[in-house]
């Protein structure tokens, strides 16, 4: 039994529920840890085109809400964590740190949703123009860059190791075939590990059209063969996903020989088994 959710969304981005509505619905879950994961404000010039709030103005009250949750939640249902999604932005690196330190965050989750100031997530990114060699250029980059958000030391998890492939699934899956790609994942991996950083092992992609988990197998076979730590995400962006899949989930992880996920209570790591 998985014991941890720590990601989570709200209407404060781009989900459809309130913080309240989504632990209601944890509530009613076995979960001893419930954590609140919303996106990081974003710095000027950048956008993602599935946001549908302002986060420079819903991101302030979204982590009013969940302190307040944290003090008065029921008796009963799981412990809440306040937490973050930070996007990963290199170039902005002092933007990054200072919202870091605006916020008194249990744990903070690294995602990796532009490379080369590209929204890897949106459809309009991968359009039927963009040739083969530019996106395995383009996975190439990714994994390059998430070897630095892991060996960066500002995050707690990296969030959903293979994201990139939400748009484009077969052509991930054939440049996992190039010589060289899984050398190249292995190194983002390292440097997890080598940074004490979990990976997450995220429901969400059950949840798509191609039915896997992030990561995928060929990923999963590597973090548990590097040693690696995990933590576990539904990356729910409405109540009713809330821990969706969470027994299928952590079956994945025991097959390939996990027995421990992490999470950080005021940025303290926490091992938990399931």
């Amino acid at each position: 039994m998985i014991r941890a959710d720590l990601h989570n969304h709200t209407l404060a981005a781009h989900g459809r529920d309130t913080v309240a509505d989504m632990y209601k619905a944890a509530r009613g879950s076995q979960l001893d840890w419930y954590g609140l994961s919303e996106h990081s404000p974003l710095p000027p010039g950048y956008a993602c085109p599935l946001y549908t709030g302002d986060l420079s103005l819903t991101f302030p009250s979204y982590v009013e809400e969940v302190l307040a949750l944290k003090q008065n939640a029921p008796s009963g249902g799981p412990q809440v964590l306040l937490g973050m999604e930070l996007d990963w932005l290199p170039v902005n690196m002092a933007w990054m740190k200072n919202i870091l330190g605006l916020y008194p965050f249990d744990y903070v989750i690294g995602g990796l949703h532009f490379v080369h100031d590209v929204p890897v997530g949106s459809p309009r990114s991968w359009a039927a123009d963009l040739t083969q060699p530019q996106r395995f250029a383009r996975f190439t980059a990714y994994y390059e860059e998430m070897a630095l958000l892991a060996s960066s030391g500002l995050v707690d998890v990296v969030a959903h190791p293979d994201f990139i492939k939400v748009c484009c699934y077969d052509d991930f899956q054939a440049w996992l075939k190039q010589p060289g790609s899984l050398d190249l994942i292995a190194s983002a991996l390292t440097a997890m590990r080598d940074s004490d950083t979990a990976m997450e092992v995220s429901s969400a992609g059950l949840r798509k059209t191609f039915n896997e988990p992030y990561p995928g197998p060929a990923i999963m076979r590597l973090a548990a063969d590097l040693g690696l730590t995990i933590s576990f995400g539904s990356d729910a962006h409405a109540a009713s996903e809330t821990v969706s899949h969470f027994e299928e989930l952590a079956r994945y992880a025991r097959s390939y020989g996990f027995k421990n996920s992490r999470i950080a209570v005021e940025r303290e790591k926490v091992t938990l088994d399931f």
